[in-house]
């Protein structure tokens, strides 16, 4: 479920993405620093949307500077860096440990506890800092697995169970934005989930594997109805977004909410379609 939380980079401006790319480049530090590799591994684009939007929200002191790394090997590139990027990489770290969990127990998926393992010191350290947003994690992803076995067709039940673990991480503190942070990472959560279903909706029927839209996917006027569906997501999360007293890094943030979010989306959907124009035109 990771992915979709990314810029559009051929309507960002250049110095808007060498903003982005520096936030992205300070996170991947951070969890280098204080995990090591397995850490640096989980490093998401998804999370550095969280980066940003807290760091423009709550403006705190950002440091500058640059680094040279295996990813970029031949010369120097910049990087930003904050309090918000230790809270992110703990929210990384701990999101990708439960997650592996879940597709070991979900598809025995052999790979996913190994790295479960390596994360395992430095989830015990996330947990100590932050036992509530663990708890909160935890029990909904075991919600979706229950529910999942149970073969759950309500949408919103759901998407509803992984919109409280991005609310749980998207609030950073009990304060006068608590509420607003929620209510972004909540509507976040239902889009990430729904839109993961409709990429994969034709390989977890050929596989047999649960998937929310399968009675939808059977009706005519599947992409429609997701589209809209999605669209709703996107716009609540939009709408609450505009509310904040956000000056700095608007337009990042506007570019992956208004755009970024759509773009695996609209790949699946054209590949969907061009796959159905072959069909049409072998008969």
């Amino acid at each position: 479920m990771f992915g979709y939380i990314i810029i559009n980079q051929g309507e960002m401006k250049f110095k808007d993405y060498d903003v982005y790319h520096a936030f992205y480049c300070g996170l991947c530090r951070a969890l280098k620093e204080k995990y090591g590799i397995p850490g640096q591994m989980t490093l998401s684009y998804d999370m550095t949307f969280l980066l940003i939007l807290l760091s423009g929200l709550y403006e705190p002191k950002t440091r500058k500077g640059t680094t040279k790394c295996v990813a970029h090997p031949l010369g120097k590139h910049p990087f930003l860096r904050n309090e918000f990027s230790e809270y992110v990489a703990d929210m990384n770290v701990l999101l990708t440990y439960y997650k592996c969990l879940d597709d070991w127990h979900d598809e025995r998926k052999r790979s996913r506890l190994a790295y479960a393992r390596l994360l395992k010191k430095a989830v015990k350290r996330v947990q100590e800092t932050y036992p509530e947003k663990c708890r909160v994690i935890s029990e909904n992803l075991q919600k979706i697995s229950r529910n999942e076995k149970t073969q759950e067709a309500d949408l919103d039940t759901m998407a509803g169970y992984f919109g409280h673990i991005m609310e749980e991480i998207f609030a950073w503190r009990k304060d006068e934005w608590d509420t607003l942070l929620r209510g972004i990472g909540f509507y976040l959560g239902k889009f990430i989930y729904l839109a993961d279903a409709y990429e994969d909706i034709e390989k977890d029927l050929k596989e047999g594997s649960y998937n929310p839209l399968v009675d939808m996917y059977r009706q005519d006027g599947f992409e429609q109805s997701c589209r809209q569906i999605l669209t709703m997501m996107i716009s609540e999360c939009s709408r609450i977004f505009e509310m904040l007293p956000i000056i700095e890094y608007t337009e990042i943030l506007r570019n992956i909410l208004y755009s970024g979010v759509w773009y695996r989306f609209d790949l699946a959907s054209r590949k969907r379609e061009q796959k159905n124009e072959t069909l049409q035109e072998k008969k």
